[in-house]
């Protein structure tokens, strides 16, 4: 009876709260949330944090939410400095009490209830969920609301109201071209859980290697992982560790294609005669597993056996992209046995074998995740389909009845922007067409870090923090969609998940320092100023552009590795441009900052280039470094010309367009963020521009 009562209050909260108009976006982006909350009302005044905060729990309790708590103590103490107890108090005496109803599912479920209530006041604070879930939700948000204040730290009065919009909400991390150790994996499942992202995709084998111990088949990994694996023991940790957080750990193990490090140990798998290697290089291969191979189902049975006990989660990923089928269409055995089974192509064979390999999972107990290519006709129902193709293909998937989740546009290796990837929505497209049943087929999404150029050392620059807004596009309301909103929180977001220890931004001072040896402060400072505004080359064109064939054995200690896949800095340079030419070119204070920032630039290059001729990593970029310092002489002779008030010359612009035509090609796998907001103000300073146009 009292769970009954506790429950019923909690909903007439719930109904209470929905009865009062939700904060707007832009008063909710006051409070620094990322993600932003469902339903926001602001208080009074603010609740103070000092020495003598405590947590205690009413209700129903366990372990993991005690271990919880205690994790949230630890990282408030990090935040603010102060020395807190770790150990629960008594609600009388508590500063935040938290209220669970009852214990969630023994083993985490897809839509299982996420939501929470926090109730900030000036005199305490309470957390309310009907689930651990739920209030490890709410001690995340507790943390994003405590600042520094004039008179100590405090969280700001204010009443939360929140839940997911999908209850799918995942990062892919791929460890399987590039070894991701325990302890990277570790934190960024710590990264995970401060976004309220609840899907650990562990992509686990792959052509460059076979990362999990098998001790059924020792060969996968003794033989097809150059001694990089996870041994049984660690992988059982890193579950516990993301449970712990509220995080699935659903595993994937690639097939029938993307399998070469499979054969080196097991070539009868195998649709050619091999012998088989572990792929050093990039791409699709042409090596795949023979669908007509008996044994290869009874390998698979005992392999999927094995795995499906080490992994509790209901869903197991097979894969199923990317097959080229060039092995089938030279192996003899192959076209017979499609002639005979009246298999039209390889799509068919595809079919068949992932019709198989799906019976052996659900024999196993577990739902089949695959990527596109495993939706063809007849595939069961229950499948879940992994789209990199689009809404349009997963709105196709939802027609049919198969659930399916979206990870075309949250491709985080690509290098997009965070505004590119947030704008980004599982029900656009297609999917905005869908029926209301249809639309429930669809059950989020998930960002995939893939790993052909990422590291121990630099894959967190990789994820964070742009992870954070798919994490927010995945969780907030779908008219939460503003990206200057999105960046200011950001910022603040991505120095909190430095506490946690990620490295997205220690790591790049410590690679710069590699590639610039004994560099002197000011010339570090030169390096700085310039990396701080370049990107790598976006899509697959590091690929393409590459200065010698990539492989798993190419270092990765270039400039195009080291710094941030979205330049901070010139995306801030690009925004007060914008803000100068709105002002019709009358901001005195923005030209000013305009004028500081263009100078430095124009500069930079006689300060870097002493160090450019004793690094060679540095060598590599003075051409950048030249481009860099023309862009800023080019800014400030535009400048010069507003100031005059006398609109410059058509052949004064194509002058001053050439070199920020040029400064706009790649080098180095490198961009010039700063490129185009020059080129508007070139553009402003002619007869026709902005700040010459005639007035209305």
């Amino acid at each position: 009876m009292a769970q009954n009562a506790r429950l019923h209050s909690l909903g007439m909260l719930f109904l209470c709260i929905l009865w009062y108009p939700a904060m707007t976006t832009a008063q909710q982006s006051n409070l620094n949330l990322m993600p932003l909350p469902a339903n926001s009302q602001p208080g009074t005044g603010s609740l103070p944090v000092d020495s003598s905060f405590s947590v205690a729990f009413t209700g129903y309790t366990e372990p993991r939410l005690e271990r919880a708590s205690e994790r949230f103590l630890r990282q408030l103490a990090r935040q603010t400095g102060l020395p807190l107890s770790l150990k629960s108090v008594k609600a009388a005496k508590a500063t935040l009490i938290v209220e669970t109803d009852h214990a969630g599912k023994e083993i985490q479920e897809v839509g299982e209830d996420e939501s929470y209530i926090l109730d900030v006041s000036t005199a305490s604070a309470r957390i309310r969920a009907s689930t651990p879930l739920g209030a490890m939700h709410g001690f995340q948000t507790f943390l994003q609301l405590v600042d520094a204040a004039p008179d100590g730290f405090a969280a700001p009065a204010v009443t939360i109201q929140d839940k997911p919009r999908f209850p799918w909400r995942g990062l892919m991390i791929d460890s399987a071209r590039h070894f991701i150790p325990v302890d990277v994996i570790r934190r960024n499942l710590d990264g995970m859980e401060a976004v309220k992202m609840n899907v650990f995709h562990w992509h686990l084998s792959e052509n460059q290697g076979f990362r999990a111990e098998s001790k059924k088949f020792p060969k996968l990994h003794e033989m097809g992982s150059d001694s990089f694996y996870y041994t049984q023991d660690e992988i059982r940790d890193v579950i516990a560790y993301a449970r712990d957080r509220g995080i699935r750990a659903v595993p994937e193990f690639d097939m029938p294609g993307h399998s070469t490090a499979w054969f080196v140990g097991h070539p009868e798998l195998a649709s050619g005669k091999g012998p088989y290697e572990i792929e050093r290089r990039w791409g699709i291969f042409d090596p795949a597993m023979d669908p007509t191979n008996e044994k290869v189902y009874k390998f698979l049975d005992d392999l999927i056996g094995e795995m499906a006990k080490l992994f509790p989660d209901h869903y197991f990923h097979i894969g199923g992209d990317e097959v080229n089928g060039k092995e089938w269409d030279a192996n003899p055995k192959i076209q017979s046995f499609m002639k005979v089974h009246q298999l039209k192509n390889n799509e068919a064979l595809q079919a068949y074998f992932s019709g198989r390999v799906q019976k052996l999972v659900t024999k196993h107990g577990k739902t089949v995740v695959g990527w596109d290519e495993v939706l063809v006709e007849g595939v069961p129902k229950d499948i879940v389909i992994q789209s990199w193709r689009g809404q349009a293909s997963l709105a196709k998937a939802a027609k049919q009845g198969f659930r399916g989740i979206l990870s075309n546009g949250y491709y985080l290796d690509l290098g997009w922007s965070a505004a590119r990837h947030y704008a980004v929505d599982p029900m656009s497209g297609d999917a905005a067409n869908l029926s209301a049943e249809e639309r429930q087929r669809i059950l989020g999404g998930e960002s995939c870090m893939w790993a052909e150029y990422v590291s121990p050392e630099n894959v967190d620059s990789r994820i964070w923090p742009r992870n954070a807004a798919i994490a927010e596009r995945l969780w907030s309301p779908q008219e939460v969609q503003d990206p200057a909103s999105m960046y200011v929180r950001l910022d603040v977001v991505s120095a909190r998940l430095e506490w946690l220890g990620l490295t997205h931004k220690t790591a790049l001072r410590q690679m710069l320092r590699r590639l610039a040896g004994s560099a002197s402060p000011s010339e570090f400072a030169a390096l700085r100023t310039l990396t701080d505004v370049l990107e790598p080359v976006k899509d697959y064109t590091r690929e393409r552009t590459a200065p010698a064939v990539p492989t798993s054995a190419t270092p990765l200690n270039r400039v195009v590795d080291a710094i941030p896949l979205e330049s901070d800095s010139g995306r801030r340079f690009g925004e007060l441009v914008d803000q100068f030419l709105a002002s019709s070119c009358r901001d005195p204070a923005i030209e000013s900052r305009l004028r500081a920032q263009l100078a430095a630039w124009r500069g930079n290059d006689a300060i870097l280039q002493p160090l450019g001729q004793r690094s060679f990593l540095v060598k590599e970029v003075a051409v950048n470094s030249q481009d860099l310092s023309a862009l800023g002489a080019a800014g400030l002779a535009a400048l010069d010309t507003i100031a005059k008030g006398q609109p410059a010359s058509d052949s004064w612009k194509t002058q001053q367009l050439a070199v920020v035509e040029q400064a706009k090609k790649p080098k180095a796998q490198l961009l010039m963020i700063p490129a185009p907001a020059v080129q508007k103000l070139i553009e402003a300073a002619v007869s026709g521009g902005v700040c010459f146009s005639p007035k209305p």
